[in-house]
């Protein structure tokens, strides 16, 4: 048995509680949080969102990727957000390689070549808030108003240390 039989149960309790909220399509607190998708990071919780409240974007590291200022993109000009928050976390799985030997990993393991692709690890946690927070500031797909903000979740202690350009 998959675990996804496990949610489907879980699920129906949870429709039990959710109701018929009818809730708007664009974020209440207009934010887009970009974060990594480690399991140990409830973003909701640890930030007091609740459902509709706020855009929560995740990616292996929480970079900002091609893909992520596409779906800030729709997020800003088609849901009204104005604000971004890159909410990296410390013990990430992202800090526990390098590109070249796990590029090679893949080959032996998958015998595919991605030399050509950059999977994105890092080991400064706090430079790789303000790598990404760079990124969105300088692609003119965001505009110059949007509030861009940076932070490290501790998932220890599930306090947020703000990380300043």
């Amino acid at each position: 048995m998959s675990y996804f039989e496990n949610f489907l149960k879980a699920n129906q309790a949870y429709v039990e509680l959710h109701g018929d909220l009818h809730l708007s399509i664009k974020p209440k607190t207009k934010v887009a949080i970009v974060t990594c998708m480690d399991s140990r990071l409830h973003v909701a919780p640890a930030l007091g969102l609740a459902l509709g409240d706020a855009h929560i974007l995740r990616n292996a590291g929480g970079r900002v990727t091609d893909d992520m200022i596409r779906s800030l993109v729709i997020s800003q000009q088609q849901m009204g957000t104005r604000e971004i928050v890159v909410l990296h976390h410390t013990d990430c799985g992202a800090q526990t390689f390098e590109n070249g030997p796990f590029q090679e990993y893949l080959k032996k393991e998958l015998g595919v070549d991605v030399s050509d692709k950059d999977f994105l690890p890092f080991q400064d946690i706090d430079e790789s808030v303000r790598e990404d927070m760079r990124l969105l500031q300088e692609t003119p797909l965001i505009p110059d108003d949007v509030v861009i903000s940076g932070a490290v979740y501790d998932v220890d202690t599930g306090r947020m240390t703000v990380v300043e350009l």
